[in-house]
């Protein structure tokens, strides 16, 4: 799996080398930022419910109270908003989609204007809620604080994808939750084994199934991101016994989507629990920790909708099937047995449908175990939450990996090509 990563240490690659370093950099000061506390603030200490998930994504900033506090959280709903707006909700932004790069530009531009309006409004809340005590001149101040980390975070995220390695925002994401993960099994440790709840040898098997459960979902995870199902397509001005019989097909991922959904849902379930911080009416936070909280049994299956909801929606607006019929029959190909135009584009819709629902129900399967688990075995939410986490790091760093295998092998395809060239 790695072999191609030998490249990488090539002098050919050292630009490649570069841009990996710039990323390292730019990780390194976001991590830095964590631990910025907001100029008259304090860390928090009680319970924040699910807000523990946006504390997870942001590094442990929320609890901090740093000025990473929001994270990339407000570009992500942006993102679900506009996103949404494209099926066909409303037609400026469907248009945009259609329009290629260009459209792509102007929705990344309206994304990030977005997200720091809602970055605005989301420090605004936080800064009312857990803020005792303060007056208005602080809290807006505070706000204009989180504002301010978010939006150099949207920049930082940007660099890091026109210059460095990877996806920027995704990347930030990933190394808040690897900032925390080493805090979830020493907490699960602790609490397993240290504690009085159990007896020492039940304890390390707690604990030993604990960790197995996090390796089942990286295994998991690398297994749903590799797997595809392959639709054979012929092309009319090409014979099937061309190039030693070379066969075209289209890939059609098991799990297109990624660990989008898991985001999506968590920054949705998650709003309740922000707006109970906000109202502060002691009769709606009972309600949001009995039917919403995800370690309710309510709150549990409302969660599993959601990934479910995020991951066929978003795989169809990934894969357009009539946008894939449409380039087939623009590049004069056809599946074998499917008549070209509308009855192809049923056939794809068929079985994107099938497959979607097979790797959504799989991701769901993986974002479940450590919930269950923890609930069976009253650890804390930070365990359960880890595993969320955990999906969205392996999702992340394998998308990353991808990218740079690629990069490696692209160039070492272009360098043997211009050597051949010389040689002439």
């Amino acid at each position: 799996m790695f072999a191609n990563l030998k490249g990488l240490f090539s002098p050919t690659n050292k630009d490649l080398r570069k841009r990996i370093l710039f990323t390292l950099v730019c990780l390194a000061i976001y991590a830095l930022g964590t631990n910025i506390i907001v100029p008259g603030a304090k860390s928090i200490t009680k319970n924040i419910g699910f807000l523990e998930l946006l504390n997870l994504m942001s590094g442990g900033s929320l609890k901090n109270f740093s000025i990473f506090a929001l994270g990339v959280m407000p570009y992500i709903s942006a993102t679900i908003i506009t996103q949404l707006f494209q099926m066909d909700i409303i037609p400026y932004f469907k248009e945009l989609k259609e329009q290629g790069a260009t459209g792509q530009q102007k929705l990344n531009r309206i994304n990030r204007y977005l997200g720091i309006l809602f970055a605005i409004i989301q420090g605004y809340v936080f800064s009312y809620a857990f803020l005792n005590n303060a007056g208005s001149m602080e809290i807006v101040k505070t706000t204009l604080y989180l504002t301010a980390g978010t939006s150099f975070l949207l920049w930082l995220g940007d660099e890091i994808t026109r210059k460095g390695i990877g996806n920027g925002m995704s990347l930030i994401i990933m190394a808040g939750i690897v900032n925390t993960l080493p805090n979830t099994f020493i907490t699960a440790f602790r609490e397993l084994v240290l504690s009085a709840s159990y007896s020492t040898w039940t304890g390390i098997i707690l604990f030993a199934l604990f960790v197995a459960i996090y390796i089942l979902i990286v295994v998991g995870v690398i297994y749903t991101q590799g797997a595809e199902r392959r639709v054979p397509i012929q092309y009319s001005n090409r014979t099937t016994g061309a190039y030693g019989g070379e066969k075209s097909f289209i890939p059609i991922k098991l799990n297109a989507s990624g660990v989008v959904p898991v985001i999506f849902a968590s920054a949705i379930i998650g709003i309740p629990s922000l707006i109970g911080e906000v109202i502060k009416n002691d009769a709606f936070n009972k309600f949001v920790d009995k039917y919403i909280v995800y370690t309710s049994y309510t709150g549990f299956l409302i969660y599993m909708f959601l990934i479910f909801l995020f991951g066929y929606f978003y795989t169809l607006l990934q894969l357009n099937p009539d946008e894939m019929a449409e380039n087939l029959d623009k590049n004069r190909g056809y599946i074998p047995g499917v008549t070209p135009g509308e009855k192809t584009s049923k056939h794809l819709k068929f079985v994107i449908t099938r497959v979607t629902v097979v790797g959504t129900l799989f991701l769901m399967i993986l974002a479940a175990m450590p919930i269950i688990f923890s609930k069976i075995t009253s650890l804390s939410s930070i365990t359960s939450l880890g595993g969320t986490g955990l999906l969205i790091v392996v999702g992340v760093a394998l998308e990353t990996y991808k990218q740079l295998e690629s990069s490696i092998v692209s160039r070492s395809y272009t360098g043997r090509r211009k050597g051949r060239m010389r040689r002439r």
